[in-house]
């Protein structure tokens, strides 16, 4: 019997591979696509608590049209950053489709948030006013960086407004914004500044089991796009009802989180990100709507990114090979 390896990917050598953000985004097209026709295996995400607002979860997914199978092992925890550690980390598992031998090991922490980004960017793709150039970021962390890159790939951004409950975050965010992109940052010095205004908002805080619903209703203009990374934890109840479509990445799973305890004063959902991608249920059609998606971070995004990670990867050379 041949030897069975399995290629280590650390965070860095996933990094340096160079897979770009419009990869993801395409990528994840024709998973949502596969979604919306119903031809994927996403069961929903089961997870264990060691802390209030912390989790780990195990997130399996299948997608036949890209061959790609496997699983991520995440973890999210709020107080990490005092510790001088990352909020997201955790490791990812892709598998050989026909003999579910496992193929490679790497590190997810880039993964979710670039995925994540895509993700927002595949829903404003339908849900966004396509002329949208302005954008609103409230979290200036990782999901607030990766979310900015995502739109600006799909949309000319001229303007960006941030916000974060730790001011030398937003420093931070404004020096790389303007390094990276040669935009100048908006420094918000309250909540509503980065919502009442940009055509597109982006609140990516801590996912928490009680929102702190910090954003009112009357905030976000009309015909404006909201992406809500961080679930409703920054939104109040009435101001998400005054979206005329409320989206997400998974009916089912966003259910199975409401039996949770999360998600209790969300509008009727409109549609998925597949149904909309499979155009089973038409996008926006009224400039002046106010729309809106929570996308709860799904395996198949994970998914539809591994597989060129795992590609790049043996094009280069890059990694540590070892024995089952």
């Amino acid at each position: 019997m041949a030897e069975q390896r399995i290629l280590y990917l650390s965070q860095s050598d996933v990094v340096s591979l160079g897979v770009t953000m419009k990869e993801i985004i395409d990528a994840l097209t024709i998973a949502f696509l596969e979604h919306g026709n119903g031809r994927v295996e996403i069961p929903p995400k089961p997870g264990v608590h060691t802390q209030p607002d912390a989790f780990i979860h195990a997130m399996p997914a299948y997608i036949p049209a890209l061959h790609s199978v496997g699983m991520k092992w995440v973890s999210g925890y709020p107080d990490n950053n005092k510790r001088g550690l990352p909020y997201i980390s955790g490791l990812l598992i892709l598998n050989d489709e026909m003999t579910g031998i496992p193929l490679a090991v790497m590190d997810c922490t880039w993964i979710t948030a670039m995925r994540t980004g895509a993700a927002t960017a595949v829903a404003a793709r339908y849900l966004a006013r396509p002329e949208s150039e302005s954008v609103g970021i409230l979290g200036c962390g990782v999901q607030g960086r990766s979310n900015l890159e995502a739109l600006n790939v799909l949309f000319k951004i001229k303007r960006i407004v941030a916000y974060d409950v730790l001011p030398e975050q937003v420093d931070r965010f404004a020096d790389d914004v303007q390094l990276q992109y040669g935009l100048p940052v908006v420094k918000a010095k309250q909540p509503r500044d980065a919502v009442d205004g940009p055509d597109m908002v982006v609140t990516a805080g801590p996912i928490l089991h009680k929102p702190h619903a910090t954003i009112k209703a009357g905030w976000l203009k009309e015909g404006a796009f909201a992406s809500l990374v961080d679930f409703d934890s920054y939104w109040d109840g009435p101001a998400m009802k005054e979206t005329s479509m409320f989206c997400t990445d998974d009916v089912p799973q966003l259910e199975y989180y409401r039996s949770l305890g999360y998600f209790k004063e969300i509008p009727p959902i409109y549609a998925s990100l597949g149904e909309l991608v499979a155009g089973k249920k038409p996008g926006r059609e009224s400039a002046s709507a106010r729309t809106m998606t929570c996308n709860l971070g799904l395996a198949l995004e994970d998914m539809a990114t591994a597989p060129i990670v795992y590609k790049r990867a043996i094009e280069r050379g890059v990694g540590v090979w070892l024995s089952l």
